[in-house]
């Protein structure tokens, strides 16, 4: 095997333009997630399932946006999904200004939950077009980071504005992020637009027939298992960015929010090792692992008293989270046609946000009749089922290796270790 050094280049100007913007576009997000559900309560006296809301609605719209996205990625649009996304959610973060209850809050959520998600569908997209396949279990993991950084980085910033400068400062600071995007994103899609014009030559064998017209792909459902385990994992994330504040107080923890800043620092340390791990042995190696981790992650979180208990709860976690989302999104990208990838990525981004959504709306439900303590321990039971279900389906289908798509086949890198057999029987098969 060639020296990576020799390989096709990763790092390109339009790969680190993309994971600046979808680094900006996520952390804008999350600035305001965490601190959100405090700033209801208080201001509103809304109880726990009423908070949850403000995280399953904005969720529910983003994948209702989605759905409409991926089909208007396959026409050609990502352009205009990536302006209009990022315009809608502008003026809807500006709106909050104006929300003098919660039904007007709930609302503006939802609205903006359009927004995002019309304009996440296509980052990732553009990114996986770009990623030499070689490569794509790195890539992805690297592109991956900008998600998983801004999920960690933006809750700290976003509780430090609101409790320090309050609701006002933090929407305008949420807002001044968005408009970042458009000047970055608009040197980004004049070059994919002039590359563009040959795309459909490129994908013609993979969407016609021999007479030449377009046949409709249908969906592949290799999609769902992975799908499934993506939705499993995100629940137990719905729980923190929800709930971590309002834990935080009833653990009488000093800061919470810095959950997130130990959570990112193991993201940042476990992703680069991660995708490569990837790549040469398989999803099998990071998601068994990692979901043993992030169970233990958040059985410690549970029983935190303490800050230093709290920083070690969320490294665990971290280290569980960030290698298996990655894998997972690098998993379904790998086992379509290059034409479904608008799919495949809003396929992982909308069972992240249906996870996100029933986790706030079903861990909120279950701390209103218990506790936000006793909230993480059930926590973990997702965890439970995500292994039972890779692990029973992977002894029913004979094999845990992911059988990539013909038409990455050839560029495939099999496992160095035992599984390289494996990998290498699959790839036989498919040829």
């Amino acid at each position: 095997m060639k020296d990576r050094s020799t390989q096709v280049k990763l790092w390109t100007t339009d790969f680190i333009l993309l994971m600046l913007c979808n680094f900006l576009l996520f952390l804008q997000l999350h600035m305001i997630v965490s601190p959100l559900p405090s700033y209801v309560q208080e201001r509103f006296h809304a109880n726990a399932f009423e908070v949850s809301l403000f995280t399953c609605l904005f969720a529910l719209s983003a994948i209702a946006a989605r759905l409409y996205s991926a089909k208007a990625l396959e026409k050609g649009l990502r352009n205009a999904m990536i302006y209009i996304g990022l315009s809608v959610a502008l003026l809807a973060t500006l709106g909050y200004y104006f929300a003098a209850g919660i039904a007007v809050l709930l609302l503006l959520r939802m609205i903006f939950g359009v927004g995002f998600g019309m304009s996440s569908t296509a980052f990732p997209t553009m990114a996986s077009d770009i990623i030499p396949v070689k490569r794509m279990g790195e890539g992805m993991g690297y592109f991956g980071l900008s998600t998983s950084l801004a999920m960690s980085m933006g809750p700290i910033i976003g509780v430090t504005l609101l409790q320090g400068s309050g609701f006002v400062t933090l929407m305008l600071c949420t807002a001044a992020v968005i408009v970042v995007i458009y000047p970055l994103s608009f040197s980004l899609t004049r070059k994919k637009a002039a590359r563009s014009q040959a795309a459909p030559q490129t994908s013609a064998g993979a969407t016609a027939n021999v007479s030449g017209t377009k046949e409709k792909i249908p969906f592949n459902r290799k999609l769902i298992l992975p799908s499934v385990l993506n939705c499993l994992l995100s629940i137990t994330y719905g729980g923190l960015v929800g709930f971590i504040v309002l834990y935080g107080k009833e653990a009488n923890l000093a800061n919470p929010a810095l959950f997130f800043l130990f959570n990112a620092l193991a993201v940042l340390l476990v992703r680069p090792f991660a995708g490569r791990l990837y790549d040469s042995k398989g999803p099998k190696a990071l998601l068994i692992p990692g979901a043993i981790f992030v169970a233990i992650g958040l059985t410690i979180l549970s029983f935190a008293t303490s800050m230093p208990i709290l920083f070690v709860a969320a490294f665990i976690y971290g280290i569980g989270y960030g290698s298996m989302q990655s894998s997972l999104q690098t998993w379904m990208i790998q086992i379509v046609a290059p034409t479904q990838r608008g799919m495949a990525n809003g396929m992982f981004l909308n069972t992240l946000d249906l996870g996100i959504a029933t986790g706030a709306l079903l861990l909120g439900a279950i701390a209103s009749m218990t506790s936000y303590t006793d909230m993480y321990r059930y926590s973990v039971i997702f965890m439970i089922v995500f292994l039972l279900i890779y692990l029973i389906q992977g002894k029913r289908s004979g094999t845990f290796a992911v059988t990539v798509h013909p038409l990455l086949a050839h560029t495939h890198i099999s496992g160095t270790n035992s599984d390289s057999k494996e990998s290498n029987s699959t790839t036989s098969a498919e040829k």
